[in-house]
């Protein structure tokens, strides 16, 4: 029995590995969110600041790990062998989750998913322990309640506060700067830079080194006695110093603000959520460590050494900073949640990755009106003055690519966050890192023009699909969580093993997917497209990818009834449909400005990806049909009508091959066309004969219409990709 613990916790640390590899991934857009959005400095440079940070705050952090250990159940209620499940049942859940946050490229809050996995998996054997006990039992006796709702109503006191505070602040800052604050950041620029730094050391002190080694319990009572002292006697340190660098450098002073608020928000992160990652592993060997020392009495020994706080090993906190470094760098889920923010608060136009709801159109529109409502009351010299302060100007950094936005919004996302949750820690305010920087992100986005008449209902959409996230996310935790502790404590140690392997499977699987979407975008990444000559490639090898074996689908589905292939193949399209409609949208916003763009060879591509749509639509249409007549119980076509579309189909197939190739076709479609008109004539003749039945009939004409429409537009791809290789070759 010993040994099998034992595994379980090896288990347990294995699982931490895996956590703090996806949770790096997710919240690695708290820190590099501001420097990445506004190129602050090259990439290399922010993340070896944020590594910097990241193994600063593991190494200064005490690693106090009382959350997962007793913050949220009573561990003196519960035996060595239900612990372990409890322990278990979060580690896997967290994975899981934070696994398929970070492929969908939302970012979520890991301390929240950590609590509702500790909640869910408690309730979950305290059930069992009630249902199975003689007295009746309470569940409040084993579980600790307001936590889990002193977190809920921190993410509404997150959403609110930070997405209210970062607009605000945005928009003073904006009024006092305006999009082109060179000049007047020559003589106020030191204020503004030493209030941010101040922010953020003040922030550091108050939260980043929180529970670090060197941060003894008088040290801390002095800077709770001298905050005032501190806050002025920096800003003014900061201040001097940073028109000195104005004088004589020409150092842009608002990259050190966010740059040193990169380092900062890295080192809380490390130092303070590091809980959310390997909390659990050390409370399991602990458990474990004092079941052996009482005798080994696993199943009715109760856990009341997890009651006192006890600090994590200096060597397992150290390879856990490593491993986040690593995971810093390597993670390609890392750098799509970042993106999902970036884009989300992206100053100019571009591709919208979130479509537009029916709720975030109700919002927009009521902005608008209450915006036009207010601008009534203002007067007309006022409401000038205003708009010339947010006139946006290009935004570009040293090697001309266009960044999401000013390093001037980056310096209040870093000083706004900082101060903000800086405030909830000294007010023990259960605020959410991921939760605040994400809202003041979009607030000052919104206050700085970010979302016009032309995005604002796609970023709405993507804000609250975020926001939505994050109650699934709780939902989910203590669900999914539950579920499995139910799972294990009746199938044992075979459950676990095969809940890990199902766990293992689905990383695997995910990790595949962003591997292939990557691949699949490498000619669309960055921010600008190769818009002629990649993008027609790309778009006809998609294209063609999807026609392959569709109409040796269409006619098995038909003949074996058997419809899973042909409703595959029809999502497929549809898959094929969106991807290439996306590439089009895309190019045309980006091309806006940009005068070395060829107009033809645009204008090629665009319409390229209207008639592909236009094909793969009559295609769908062609599926539905065939699907409508196998579910109705139609009867089967009859030999001859079978005969005459079997022949065109293989014709049609050929000709497709030919194109794929980029062979020249000949006279092939207006024979093809021929046929197909042919074809139908003679079903009419058929029908006025009495020897089809109407719906065999009506099948047959619309198979040989559709038909026709896809032999019109497959010409129409031929022309347009033979032209645009015959320019590129001449």
């Amino acid at each position: 029995m010993e040994n099998i613990y034992l595994i379980l916790v090896l288990v347990l640390f294995i699982l931490a590995v895996s956590d703090l590899i996806v949770g790096v991934a997710n919240d690695a857009v708290n820190f590099l969110n501001s420097a990445v959005g506004s190129k602050a400095a090259s990439i290399k440079l922010i993340f070896a600041i944020a590594s910097a940070g990241v193994l600063a705050g593991v190494l200064f952090s005490g690693g106090m790990m009382e959350v997962a250990r007793s913050g949220i159940f009573n561990p003196d209620k519960f035996s060595f062998a239900e612990v372990m499940i409890i322990f278990l049942a979060v580690m896997i859940t967290d994975v899981i989750l934070l696994d398929l946050f970070n492929t969908m490229g939302l970012p979520t809050s890991t301390t929240v998913s950590l609590v509702f996995e500790l909640l869910g998996a408690a309730v979950g054997i305290a059930i069992i322990k009630i249902s199975g006990s003689a007295e009746p039992g309470n569940l409040g006796e084993y579980i600790n309640s307001a936590k889990a709702l002193a977190i809920i109503s921190g993410i509404l006191l997150s959403v609110v506060l930070a997405f209210a505070s970062g607009s605000l602040l945005q928009y003073i800052t904006r009024l006092i700067f305006s999009f082109d604050y060179e000049r007047a950041f020559r003589k106020w620029g030191s204020l503004f830079a030493s209030l941010g730094l101040t922010m953020i050391l003040y922030f550091l002190l108050v939260k980043g080194a929180k529970g670090a080694a060197f941060m003894t319990k008088e040290l801390q009572g002095w800077i709770n006695e001298n905050q005032f002292i501190l806050i002025i006697t920096s800003f003014l340190f900061f201040t001097i110093v940073f028109r000195m660098v104005q004088l004589f450098t020409k150092t842009n002073i608002l990259k050190i603000v966010v740059l040193a608020g990169t380092f900062a928000l890295a080192m809380a992160f490390a130092g303070n959520d590091l809980v959310n990652f390997i909390g659990v592993p050390l409370a399991g060997l602990d458990s474990f460590k004092y079941a052996i020392e009482s005798g080994g009495d696993f199943e009715s020994l109760t856990m009341e050494v997890l009651k006192g706080d006890v600090s994590a090993p200096t060597i397992i906190l150290v390879a856990a900073g490593v491993i986040m470094v690593v995971t810093l760098y390597k993670s390609r889920k890392a750098r799509r949640v970042i993106e999902t923010e970036v884009n989300l608060g992206r100053q100019d136009q571009g591709y919208e990755r979130f479509d537009s709801t029916q709720l975030s159109r109700a919002i927009v529109k009521l902005s608008v009106s209450l915006s036009g409502n207010l601008n009534n009351w203002l007067p007309s010299s006022l409401k000038e003055k205003i708009a010339r302060r947010f006139e946006p100007s290009v935004i570009r950094d040293k090697s001309g690519n266009g960044a999401s936005f000013d390093m001037l919004r980056a310096s209040v996302n870093l000083l706004a966050s900082s101060a903000l949750i800086a405030l909830g820690t000294s007010m023990k305010l259960p605020l959410s890192t991921t939760y605040v920087t994400f809202m003041v992100a979009m607030g000052t986005s919104l206050a700085d023009g970010a979302w016009g008449r032309d995005s604002a209902v796609y970023r709405v959409t993507g804000v609250l699909s975020v926001i939505g996230g994050w109650f699934f996310t709780a939902f989910s935790a203590f669900t999914i969580a539950l579920l499995l502790a139910l799972l294990f404590n009746f199938g044992g140690v075979i459950a676990v093993f095969a809940v890990i392997l199902v766990a293992m499977f689905q990383i695997y699987h995910t990790q595949k997917i962003i591997v292939r979407r990557d691949k699949d975008n490498a000619d669309v990444a960055g921010n600008s497209l190769n818009v002629p000559d990649d993008q027609m490639d790309l778009i006809t090898l998609k294209l063609f990818h999807v026609l392959d074996g569709y109409y040796e689908v269409l006619m098995l589905a038909y003949e074996n009834r058997e419809l899973r292939k042909l409703k595959s193949k029809k999502r497929e399209m549809e898959l094929v449909s969106g991807e290439i409609s996306g590439l089009r949208d895309r190019m045309l916003v980006e091309i806006s400005g940009d005068m070395g763009k060829d107009i033809e060879k645009c204008n090629n591509l665009v319409t390229l990806a209207g008639v592909i749509d236009r094909l793969i639509y009559g295609l769908g249409l062609l599926s539905n049909q065939v699907i409508d007549h196998i579910q109705n119980n139609h009867k089967d076509l009859s030999s001859i009508q079978k005969e005459e579309i079997s022949l065109l189909i293989k014709k049609i197939e050929c000709l497709v091959k030919g194109v794929a190739l980029k062979a020249k076709g000949s006279n092939d479609y207006e024979s093809l066309l021929q046929i197909a008109e042919e074809f139908k004539r003679n079903e009419i003749n058929r029908i006025r004969n009495g020897k089809e039945s109407a719906r065999n009939s009506l099948l047959f004409t619309s198979i040989m219409q559709e038909l026709k429409y896809f032999l019109y537009n497959l010409q129409r791809v031929e022309q347009l990709v033979y032209t645009e290789k015959t320019q590129v070759s001449k």
